[in-house]
């Protein structure tokens, strides 16, 4: 498995992990905006040419959101989200950025326990902010330990 930036080929299959895994999917052309977009960093673990699994983020000064973490679900409990987590913080890190933030649904328990696990902690809470069914966010945070 391969941890690399989004090449434009991969849109299409994070676009179709999008449909199949979210009720608000982004669709290709707007994945494929990501590439142009100077805030922007989309990290992918394939193996081969197969997305397996990717994290979308944005930055502005130093503080980076994160739009969209995904693994396939054939390829999930294998560490993959939290290897795409990790490379990204990593990132992050060296280019200055101060802290991460992202939402979750309140619901998603295992997503919850990976970031919790890996340093993030509730700061806030939208109140029906997911749709589909309509679910209230919590906002988690992490902050970034410069070495």
């Amino acid at each position: 498995m391969t941890i690399a930036p989004m090449r434009g080929t991969q849109a299409a299959q994070i676009a179709a992990l999008e449909r199949e895994t979210f009720s608000l999917p982004w669709d290709e052309a707007s994945v494929r905006a990501e590439l142009d977009n100077p805030l922007s960093l989309w990290l992918v673990a394939a193996e081969g040419e197969t997305v397996l699994g990717y994290v979308g983020s944005q930055t502005a000064f130093d503080d980076t959101d994160i739009l969209n973490v995904c693994v396939r679900p054939d390829a999930r409990r294998r560490g993959i989200a939290r290897t795409l987590l990790c490379a990204l913080e990593d990132h992050l890190i060296r280019s200055g950025t101060a802290r991460i933030t992202l939402e979750v649904r309140a619901s998603n328990e295992p997503a919850r326990a990976l970031y919790e696990g890996l340093g993030y902690v509730r700061v806030g809470l939208r109140r029906g902010y997911y749709e589909k069914p309509r679910e209230d966010a919590l906002i988690l945070q992490k902050e970034l330990v410069k070495p």
